[in-house]
C-alpha cells in the first residue's frame, strides 16, 4: 500500500506527462471522442482541471443537482463541458499548475485524485493512438482502492463493471485484489476495465471474463 507521500508523487508525474500529451495534441484531436462514453477528449482535459473543489466552491454547485436529476455523474459531465469552453492554453496551464499541490476535491480523497489521472489520462491517450505509460504500482494502489468501494455512491462515480466480482492478478506486478474466478492481464489494463472502461478488455484473461457482460 502507497504511503500518501507516494501517492502525491505519482499523481504530479502522471498531470505532469497528461499535460504533455495536451499540449502535443492537433487542434482536430481535442474534438475527437474519448472513451468516457459522451464526453470529448476536451471534456476530459476540462473534468481534469476540477479536482481541487474546495467547500465554498462545492456549495455554489448545490444547485446544479437540482436541475440535473441524472446525479452526481450528470453534474460532473455538465462542469466538465462548461469548462471546456476556456482556452486549449488554459486547460493544460490548468493541470500542470496543480504539479506539487496537496489539495484535492473535498469529500474525496488523494486517492480518488489520482484515480481520476490515472484512468482519464488514458481516456485521452488510447482513443488517439498515443502512448502514456501507467505505473503499475500507482494502478495497484488505485485499482485496490475502487474495490474497496462496495456499492456506496463513490462505486457510481467510478464506474465499475462485472470485473467487481473476480479475482484480479496482474500479470506485470506482484498484486492480487478481488474474490470469485480469476482475470489476469496487465496492471493498467485491469484498472481500466474496472473502471468500465471496455478498451482495454483485450489484454485480459481468465474465467472471470464471463462476468464482463453482467
Amino acid at each position: 500500500m502507497m504511503n500518501n507521500d507516494d501517492i502525491w508523487a505519482a499523481i504530479d508525474d502522471h498531470r505532469s506527462r497528461t499535460a504533455d500529451l495536451l499540449e502535443a495534441l492537433r487542434d482536430d484531436e481535442w474534438r475527437r471522442a474519448s472513451l468516457c462514453d459522451g464526453w470529448t477528449i476536451r471534456d476530459v482535459a476540462a473534468h481534469l482541471t476540477l479536482q481541487q473543489i474546495r467547500l465554498r466552491q462545492a456549495l455554489t454547485m448545490l444547485p446544479l443537482v437540482v436541475r440535473h436529476p441524472g446525479g452526481p455523474n450528470s453534474v460532473i459531465h455538465w462542469s466538465a463541458k462548461r469548462k471546456a469552453q476556456v482556452p486549449t492554453r488554459q486547460l493544460t496551464g490548468e493541470i500542470r499548475a496543480m504539479v506539487g499541490s496537496r489539495a484535492h476535491n473535498i469529500g474525496l480523497t488523494p486517492r480518488e485524485a489520482l484515480i481520476d489521472i490515472l484512468v482519464h489520462g488514458q481516456d485521452i491517450a488510447l482513443p488517439l493512438d498515443r502512448t502514456l505509460p501507467m505505473s503499475p504500482e500507482a494502478a495497484a494502489e488505485a485499482a485496490g482502492h475502487m474495490l474497496a468501494y462496495g456499492t456506496g455512491w463513490r462505486s457510481k462515480v467510478f464506474q465499475q463493471n462485472g470485473l467487481r466480482g473476480a479475482t484480479l492478478r496482474a500479470t506485470d506486478i506482484d498484486w492480487s485484489g478481488g474474490t470469485g474466478p480469476e482475470v489476469r492481464g496487465p496492471m493498467w489494463a485491469l484498472l481500466l476495465s474496472l473502471a468500465g472502461r471496455r478498451a482495454a478488455l483485450g489484454e485480459l484473461s481468465g474465467d472471470g471474463m464471463t462476468l464482463v457482460s453482467r
